[in-house]
């Protein structure tokens, strides 16, 4: 299954500041970007956001889930927690700040 786009735009929505946020399509699911960092995914219609110290605060307010089988868990953010934490977008801005930025990739070398 596959997320909506309306979803996506509904979770981007909450988080207002499309300055700050913003999201990328991947496989028919979302990642999340904050400052140009990947913190988290959209995926079958659920938020998942990386397990950092900086997210330690949603560790009472969410279940721990893979965002594929076989990958580290995320917190599994639910929907009122979507909608009713307000300080999620500071959050998001802290766990971008503590992540290094995503290295350039180089072209492939063909054989």
């Amino acid at each position: 299954m596959s997320t909506r786009k309306e979803t996506a735009a509904f979770i981007l929505d909450e988080l207002g500041r499309p300055d700050r946020f913003r999201l990328k399509p991947m496989f028919g699911e979302f990642a999340l970007y904050a400052d140009g960092k990947v913190v988290g995914f959209i995926v079958n219609d659920q938020l998942l956001l990386k397990i950092l110290p900086e997210s330690g605060m949603l560790e009472p307010l969410c279940e721990k889930a893979e965002v594929f089988p076989g990958s580290k868990d995320y917190y599994l953010v639910p929907e009122e927690t979507i909608t009713g934490l307000r300080q999620l977008p500071s959050l998001l801005l802290a766990m971008a700040e503590a992540l290094p930025f995503p290295k350039k990739r180089t072209g492939r070398k063909r054989a």
